[in-house]
């Protein structure tokens, strides 16, 4: 029998952003009982997207049983004098009791200025573009969000497409400013440990060259080749071969102890899945999309794939491309060696799973270090439902 028969409203907004779903929500909008218990919190919002779930659906919660669409936000009016919006992340993961609040959504990103427009926490012209500066309190990085507006609300329909979303919307663009990591940070620097490439000793693949940067998301850079792919990939190709997922798991989660996010393998797999990334790449090859379309070798400066919560990504994430564009655009990594003689890239074309995205990041060398003032995308966000969502009483009333 159950506890308590009696559900509780809780304010809320499901709102697509990028190539990514989640539910967006302000600290106001949860039960008082539970803002200031992280613990009770995080069962609440995974209560919400329908997690743990055994059988993987998500069936019982808003969750979309992928890693794009089992994620949750939080927004409020900032505290920083140089920001608009505080702006929270969590990854939602579908099978486990956890939620992971370590990294940033590139994607939910494009969603969190028109959700700040819409529900009142920043003013906003009634024409033009309202510029919205968001503070991403889980990696502590400043994000400038360019918010089309129409007759006094944010312009969410348009021409503006991009290729993993059905169909086209409003353009927002994105500034992501000192993208990379400093000293002194989660992880440590840009490049943990001081080098454009390492090479990780990971049990049953042996020694991988791989690029660890912390940009956007820390990320690990492999070549495709050393992991046996071709960089072309789809996700049935990867998603499919439970080995194959835990051969790159091993790898990720090396990688994770080496840029110092984790004291061993074994936690990163268990208490954060959601970073570092581990995204692999090759040289531009033309492919068949996920869609049907073909992409041409001539359309893209390289192929790309990256992983998400244990799964290879349907498109590309949207901090993997800012990490992608930062290592483009510095000598020597495992990602601007593939543009040989051409040396490394400011803006790039990445091919994915589902096309193709462009991305740009600016580097310069100081004082014999790299420093990255910005990497800049186009993105779109749309609201799909605002309301209430239901949760059971026990959630917000546990019993003692």
């Amino acid at each position: 029998m159950n506890r308590s028969s009696r559900q509780i409203a809780v304010r809320a907004t499901y709102m697509r952003g990028g190539t990514s779903k989640g539910v967006f929500f302000t600290p106001e909008d949860l039960p008082e009982a539970v803002r200031d218990a992280p613990a009770l919190r995080d069962a609440l919002l995974m209560r919400v997207v329908g997690s743990p779930d055994p059988y993987g659906k998500q069936i019982d919660g808003m969750g979309g049983a992928t890693s794009s669409t089992s994620k949750v936000v939080l927004v409020r009016r900032s505290h920083r004098a140089d920001c608009d919006v505080d702006y929270w992340f969590g990854a939602v993961s579908v099978e486990r009791p956890v939620i992971d609040w370590s990294g940033n959504c590139g994607n939910l990103t494009a969603a969190v200025a028109p959700f700040a427009i819409t529900r009142g926490l920043v003013e906003a012209p009634a024409e033009g573009r309202a510029v919205v500066r968001i503070w991403q309190a889980n990696i502590g990085r400043k994000i400038i969000a360019h918010v089309p507006m129409q007759g006094g609300e944010v312009q969410e329909t348009g021409d503006f497409e991009l290729d993993g979303v059905s169909f086209p919307a409003a353009e927002i663009r994105l500034e992501f400013l000192d993208p990379a990591a400093e000293e002194g940070s989660d992880g440590g620097a840009m490049f943990p440990s001081g080098r454009p490439i390492d090479v990780l000793e990971v049990p049953g693949l042996g020694r991988i060259e791989a690029t660890l940067i912390d940009a956007g998301n820390p990320t690990i850079f492999v070549d495709a080749a050393a992991l046996g792919f071709r960089g072309t990939e789809l996700q049935p190709e990867i998603n499919q071969d439970e080995a194959v997922l835990a051969r790159c798991e091993s790898l990720r989660a090396c990688g994770a102890v080496a840029m110092g996010l984790a004291r061993t393998a074994g936690e990163a797999t268990e208490s954060r899945p959601h970073t570092p990334k581990l995204a692999f790449v090759a040289p531009p090859t033309s492919f068949t999309a996920s869609d049907g379309r073909r992409v041409e070798a001539e359309a893209i400066d390289l192929c790309a794939r990256i992983l998400s919560m244990g799964k290879l990504h349907h498109a590309m994430t949207g901090t993997g491309a800012i990490a992608l564009a930062v290592a483009a655009a510095i000598p020597g990594t495992v990602v601007s060696r593939l543009f040989g003689a051409g040396g490394p890239r400011g803006e790039i074309r990445i091919g994915h799973p589902s096309g193709r995205l462009t991305v740009g990041a600016a580097a310069a060398c100081l004082g014999g270090a790299w420093r990255v003032e910005r990497a800049t995308m186009s993105r779109s966000a749309r609201r799909l439902m605002d309301g209430y969502v239901f949760v059971p009483g026990d959630y917000v009333h546990p019993p003692r």
